[in-house]
């Protein structure tokens, strides 16, 4: 896909935040309109001058591929690190959260598109490079700065900066991420990240593509290059009634996870509110969330969890040998039970994740 947006005029407050990424572009100078190709993601969008990316933030400037949202986060919180969700990764602790405008996918249930869908300037922003970035984490308290809400990829300079210095200050990356990116821009994004959660959307090329704008084998390739790479991949998968629940495709996509990213992958099963435009659709009834993580279980993965379902116990981490209570979660509220060095208490058993 390569869609286009013509750039607005800019705002003042917008020239200081571009930024030359030659390694992400190539130039074809040559031509009279000096069109670039971005091939940050796969939809490798071909901009003459002045246009925009599919994402709305990058933007070809006389031959030159600029980001407009380096900087400039339209989004910043300091969340549970369960929120993310993240539950294999620093259980109990706070992660400093940024976004910015932005997105290289159009979900129609887009639980964010207020931020995600909209240009970086109709955003009101704060003013916060990388180096002011990582000192907030510190001066917060918090063990991990996620790159969350609207979409990591499209504010690739941000988060990689962002990251390094993260990492020299003895601070976690975590990636909450659809997985739309190209392979070589994302190995070099693993290698100052330590975790992931990779929003596998559904499990079909046709609903990719018809209700998210994008395709599903990239974000497969993603999620395998990430484990290949080290980081921790847990993956999110929203179960939207009609379009995505069908128990087939999940028994498919649970397979799809045990073969390729390995049993002890974390899975997020979250329920569907309606949003955006699918504000005409029900919420996920409980049962047909409860019945995909039977599935995931049968499939052979060692965590499946369910989320926007308070009370329902399938936020719990259990030992996948002994079946001990771990971790305890409700809500938010996080209490570590019989979790020891990385390790089941009662059995010894390791469990995946990063624990200190």
């Amino acid at each position: 896909m390569t869609s286009k947006r013509v750039i607005k005029p800019f705002r003042r407050a917008l020239l200081p935040n571009l930024s030359f990424r030659p390694d992400l572009i190539e130039s074809f100078l040559d031509m009279p309109s000096a069109i670039v190709k971005c091939t940050l993601c796969p939809k490798e969008c071909r901009l003459a001058h002045a246009q925009r990316g599919d994402c709305r933030v990058r933007v070809n400037l006389e031959g030159k591929l600029m980001t407009l949202v380096f900087g400039k986060p339209g989004a910043v919180h300091v969340d549970p690190i369960e929120k993310k969700p993240m539950f294999h990764m620093l259980p109990g602790s706070t992660a400093f959260s940024i976004a910015t405008a932005g997105c290289n996918l159009h979900c129609k249930f887009c639980q964010n598109w207020e931020l995600s869908q909209t240009n970086p300037e109709d955003l009101h922003t704060e003013d916060l490079p990388p180096e002011k970035v990582v000192a907030l984490a510190r001066q917060y308290g918090c063990r991990s700065i996620a790159y969350t809400y609207s979409e990591p990829i499209i504010f690739y300079e941000y988060t990689y900066e962002t990251s390094k210095l993260a990492r020299q200050a003895g601070i976690k990356n975590i990636l909450v991420t659809a997985g739309f990116i190209n392979e070589k821009p994302l190995r070099k994004l693993c290698s100052v990240s330590d975790g992931a959660n990779v929003d596998i959307k559904g499990f079909t090329e046709d609903y990719y593509r018809t209700i998210c704008a994008g395709r599903l084998q990239p974000v497969l390739d993603c999620g395998e290059i990430m484990r290949q790479e080290g980081v921790l991949v847990e993956v999110t998968n929203l179960i939207v009634p009609t379009l995505n629940d069908d128990l087939e495709m999940i028994k498919r996509m649970c397979g799809w996870i045990v073969e390729h990213l390995g049993p002890e992958t974390p899975l997020h099963f979250s329920r569907f509110h309606p949003q955006y435009q699918l504000k005409s659709l029900p919420p996920t009834p409980v049962e047909t969330l409860v019945q995909a993580r039977e599935v995931a279980l049968a499939e052979g993965i060692y965590y499946s969890y369910l989320g926007n379902v308070p009370g329902s116990g399938a936020e719990d981490t259990r030992c996948p040998k002994c079946g001990s209570l771990l971790i305890s979660r409700i809500g938010y509220q996080t209490r570590i039970i019989a979790l020891k060095n990385g390790a089941c208490g009662q059995c010894g058993q390791a469990i995946h994740g990063i624990w200190s």
